[in-house]
């Protein structure tokens, strides 16, 4: 595989009614973003780059998005990409404090990953998530650039984290930091569930490059 290539998928299992519910939850916040914002679908494609058609199946829950489509999206709604996470009980909120049982949770069921979302809701210059890579989850089978700087942790499993075309397989106690301009993706290429760290800076007033 080279780093333009289709990464391994995640096991082909049948959508369960949980699933569905988390990409009817996805798409719905996706269209009320876009229409806050006064943009339409065709504005929003060319802020992405993405197409209509993805843009209208995403917002339709006939297709659920990758690591990579959630981040355009988010830069171009001018939202953290925790906007997109499942919600907690009000009475778990705090303002500056993330309790482990109200961590906000963003199930990618068809790239194979669920994302923790470890700081508060509030916009901010930094995201913190604790990902679980499921065996042959990725971030997506495109490089994402944008501005800001990407650092991380391994915990436990691997982590295959691809930087301008080459790859390095990360193991458990290993660590990276690049800058987010770098063209990256990544990916589980192994029969082990990874649990990773993932921290990423980034300015409200980014674009997507590439």
């Amino acid at each position: 595989m080279d780093g333009r290539g289709e990464i391994n998928d995640p096991k082909d299992a049948p959508p369960t009614e949980a699933d569905d519910a988390v990409d009817q939850r996805l798409g719905e916040t996706v269209r009320l973003l876009r229409q806050r914002a006064g943009l339409s679908i065709q504005d929003v494609a060319n802020k992405t780059g993405l197409s209509n058609g993805m843009i209208s199946q995403l917002e339709r829950a006939r297709a659920m998005p990758s690591i990579r489509t959630l981040r355009l999206l988010s830069i171009a709604l001018d939202v953290p990409i925790s906007y997109f996470f499942e919600t907690t009980d009000p009475a778990d909120v705090q303002r500056y404090i993330v309790r482990k049982n109200g961590r906000r949770l963003l199930r990618l069921t068809a790239s194979g990953v669920v994302k923790e979302a470890l700081t508060p809701a509030d916009k901010g210059q930094l995201e913190f998530y604790e990902l679980t890579l499921n065996p042959g989850a990725s971030s997506g089978t495109d490089f994402l650039q944008h501005t800001g700087e990407k650092a991380g942790y391994i915990l436990s499993g691997s982590l295959r984290l691809w930087l301008d075309n080459q790859a390095h397989l990360l193991d458990a106690g290993d660590s990276f930091r690049f800058p987010s301009i770098v063209p990256h993706m990544f990916d589980n290429p192994t029969q082990q569930t990874a649990r990773v760290i993932w921290v990423t800076t980034l300015r409200q007033t980014d674009s997507p490059a590439g």
